[in-house]
């Protein structure tokens, strides 16, 4: 015969406790519970391996514990990194993630978010979002991550300092010639970080490829940079770097002996490029560990908050 659920009555029996003790626990509040008869009933509930039904919380409470998220793109691996962390960081606090993918097309997005909206989520976490997605009627909290959005509460990395920390790294080498492989218009505090460091140094700006965020617009950006004959190059993301690393070796250009190489985002696929690349690091957990916050706890104003970025020196600038 089937095995019988576990009920509330259960968790309230083996714990010692009332079931609206139970009920408080498991759904905070709407009194507060000493943290020793907490314990036990949270012990019981794994004890029990108690599940409460979702649905029905969600009715009681207003809330379904649960947040959208919407990345430009999933198989990049800085987004991917991203939705893992803030996966793992919503799950410690009780909540589950919903994710998609939404290419930077702003009609898709905007789907996307009509659809997570229906879904009756708790929250909207949008990764690089496009310029104007559609919130004007959305009436739960939205956390932008990585790009600033009128009316609404941001956290991204700082871009244009850790640039100019890139940069300044590759100019303690002794380069006078610095390259900037910059993702379009989509990467302007980069960019600025990388002028800031130049002009500090009393350096002249170097030659400028811009392309897509890709390893092939990377690939493409290293054959066009081969012409202007850099001593070493920033670039603006790691899969940009991963490309012009491959069209510097078909050239046979040692790095970092004749170019070295420096990129934004310190994914973890950095470390096994050949050489390894040295890189400015995102703060991806404490990206995830705010967003998260911000959209359970609230907030009374709107904040765009930065976060510093770290230099991890590896090979290919030759450290």
């Amino acid at each position: 015969m089937p095995k019988e659920p576990v009920t509330r009555n259960d968790v309230a029996e083996y714990a010692g406790v009332s079931t609206a003790v139970v009920s408080y626990v498991v759904n905070e509040g709407p009194r507060k519970v000493a943290p020793e008869t907490r314990e036990k009933v949270l012990e019981a509930i794994r004890a029990l391996g108690y599940r409460p039904n979702a649905t029905a919380r969600a009715l009681r409470t207003g809330t379904t514990r649960t947040f959208g998220l919407i990345t430009p793109d999933g198989g990049n691996p800085l987004f991917a990194e991203l939705a893992k962390a803030i996966d793992r960081e919503a799950a410690a606090r009780g909540y589950v993630v919903l994710q998609t993918s939404a290419g930077g097309d702003p009609e898709t997005e905007n789907a996307k978010i009509t659809e997570l909206l229906r879904r009756q989520v708790s929250g909207l976490i949008l990764v690089a979002p496009t310029d104007d997605p559609a919130l004007d009627d959305v009436e739960v909290p939205v956390i932008a991550v990585n790009r600033l959005l009128p009316e609404v509460s941001s956290v991204r990395p700082a871009y244009r300092e850790g640039a100019r920390l890139g940069v300044e790294h590759l100019i303690s080498h002794g380069h006078r010639r610095i390259g900037l492989v910059i993702g379009g218009a989509g990467a302007p505090e980069r960019e600025r970080g990388w002028r800031e460091a130049l002009a500090l140094a009393a350096l002249p700006e170097g030659p400028v490829v811009r392309v897509e965020f890709s390893r092939e617009g990377g690939y493409r950006a290293g054959q066009a940079m081969l012409h202007h004959e850099p001593t070493a190059i920033f670039v603006s993301s790691d899969l940009q770097a991963i490309g012009v690393l491959r069209a510097l070796h078909e050239a046979d250009v040692d790095v970092p002996g004749e170019i070295a190489v420096v990129a934004f985002d310190g994914t973890p696929e950095t470390e096994y490029t050949w050489p390894p690349l040295t890189v400015v690091r995102q703060p991806v957990e404490g990206l995830a560990e705010e967003a998260v916050r911000r959209l359970i706890e609230g907030e009374d104003a709107v904040e765009a908050l930065t976060i510093p970025t770290e230099l991890i020196r590896r090979r290919s600038c030759g450290c």
